[in-house]
């Protein structure tokens, strides 16, 4: 994960790079993906260091976007989810919230008290 990046529990970036609603279909992700893939390729816009980086924000868009799992766990916690996913697995992403939530949190005070 790029350190530069801010995690967040909105997953709306990925869907804003490849300029679609978060109501996009399969086919519309593979589809804009050819398309920007091709646009900001580094073989067509050589000494280009911008359209460099917009190839790989692409690539790492439709990575996630078109992988059903990682999808769904991005729509539902962001990157912070990925994060997650990508350091305890992707089936423990949900316990994961749960443990963390207020809601645990304030069971926890109240067993405590």
């Amino acid at each position: 994960m790029d350190s530069k990046r801010k995690l967040s529990t909105q997953g709306d970036s990925l869907y804003q790079v490849l300029a679609l609603p978060k109501t996009a279909t399969a086919d519309e992700i593979k589809k804009t993906y050819r398309r920007l893939a091709l646009k900001y390729h580094p073989d067509k816009n050589p000494n280009n260091p911008e359209a460099a980086e917009k190839f790989k924000e692409v690539n790492r868009a439709h990575a996630i976007l078109s992988d059903e799992t990682k999808r769904n766990i991005y729509d539902n916690y962001g990157s912070l989810g990925l994060y997650i996913a990508e350091q305890f697995g992707e089936e423990n992403v949900n316990a994961y919230f749960v443990v963390t939530s207020t809601w645990c949190k304030i069971i926890d005070n109240e067993v405590l008290a």
